[in-house]
């Protein structure tokens, strides 16, 4: 297979309907915990050409993770990290094209330095700009800086973000804010210039507080499920729920995809990963979703090579990729697919060369049909 890093003229903006995304590698090693899988590292220089590359390549967003603590093991995973909106800022004036979706933590943040913030990077995205609203769930990642209130428990973590969100869109469209909420208290509170274009707001998670609060203030949900049928009934849930209160919202799901000349040369490459699975790393991720240990072992014992991939896996030729991904699509009803590559700088292109138009070319004959 021939790989390559020299970005081609930028592609024009697709008009299909599925969007398509790439999850940025801000973290080092990547997506894949593994001691045999390429290991990219948290530069700005490494995440630039990425972006560049999915800008040139017909990719409609590029996202990035907030991660403040590693998982350790032999990999040190994500033991270096850049921080999202910084480094998204940096990828607004390196693009011209591609929407801009940076992370934020809502403990981590008053929502009247996150309006402020993400106004300036709209400003600079010439309206690009996305905010993906993490509620934070991992104790040790914010325990270590004296941000982890043991008394909030998931669904107060919900109540203070429903808030959060409230006073943010405030912000963006009042000159003066009054707020005295349970958690949340804002006094004449002011945040001009207002950005020009409401930031994208988009979130994860699969509680019923969290569809909720995706229904009632997102643009995007991010879903993930054990299989496709799983997948479509989380999209049409998410997607009711928002109907129900007079809204619409999108639906994204995320898709590992090792590629080859082959599907034989895929299924080695994949295999080959899949065989150094950093297993300590693996344990400790698990145990920070809240696990206990035992489980976290059994969990990673059963499957090591499939557990060293944090989503679903596509592998296989350009052919056998791109059918595979237009069922995922169809077979689900999501509005779009963040991708994960291996290797950025070289599977990236091979990518947007030989599945991107066939992707696109039968999403426009199904339209057309």
């Amino acid at each position: 297979m021939t790989q390559t890093t020299t970005a081609p003229t930028t592609a024009p903006a697709t008009t299909a309907a599925t969007e398509y995304g790439i999850f940025l590698p801000i973290g080092n090693g990547g997506w894949i915990m593994s001691e045999t899988a390429p290991h990219p590292q948290a530069t700005y220089d490494y995440n630039r050409t990425a972006a560049v590359l999915a800008e040139a390549h017909g990719f409609d967003f590029v996202m990035s993770m907030g991660k403040f603590r590693g998982y350790g093991g032999s990999t040190d995973h994500w033991g270096r990290t850049l921080e999202s909106i910084t480094m998204m800022s940096g990828l607004a004036e390196a693009t011209e094209r591609v929407k801009i979706w940076a992370t934020i933590h809502t403990n981590l943040f008053n929502p009247a330095v996150a309006a402020k913030m993400y106004t300036t990077l709209q400003d600079i995205s010439g309206g690009r700009a996305g905010m993906n609203i993490v509620v934070g769930a991992y104790a040790d990642e914010f325990a270590q800086m004296g941000e982890w209130d043991t008394a909030r428990d998931h669904a107060a973590r919900y109540r203070y973000t429903e808030e959060w969100v409230t006073a943010l869109e405030r912000l963006w469209t009042e000159d003066s804010v009054t707020m005295d909420g349970e958690f949340v208290h804002l006094t004449d509170c002011q945040s001009r210039p207002h950005p020009a274009v409401r930031p994208t707001l988009i979130s994860a998670g699969r509680s019923p507080a969290g569809l909720d609060l995706q229904a009632r203030h997102c643009d995007g949900s991010f879903l993930t499920a054990d299989d496709l049928p799983g997948l479509r009934a989380a999209s049409d849930d998410v997607k009711a729920r928002a109907a129900a209160l007079g809204r619409s919202i999108k639906t994204y799901s995320m898709l590992t995809v090792v590629l080859d000349e082959t599907d034989a040369k895929a299924q080695a490459r994949r295999k080959e990963y899949g065989r150094g699975a950093d297993v300590e790393a693996i344990v400790n991720m698990k145990t920070s979703w809240g696990l206990p240990l035992d489980r976290a072992l059994s969990m990673t014992a059963e499957n090591p090579e499939d557990e060293a991939f944090q989503t679903a896996v596509v592998d296989g030729s350009p052919e056998t990729v791109t059918e595979r991904i237009t069922e995922l699509v169809e077979e689900t009803g999501v509005d779009g697919l963040m991708v994960i590559f291996p290797d950025y700088h070289a599977d990236l292109p091979v990518f947007g060369e030989a599945v991107m138009p066939a992707l696109r070319a039968r999403a426009g004959a199904a339209v057309g049909a």
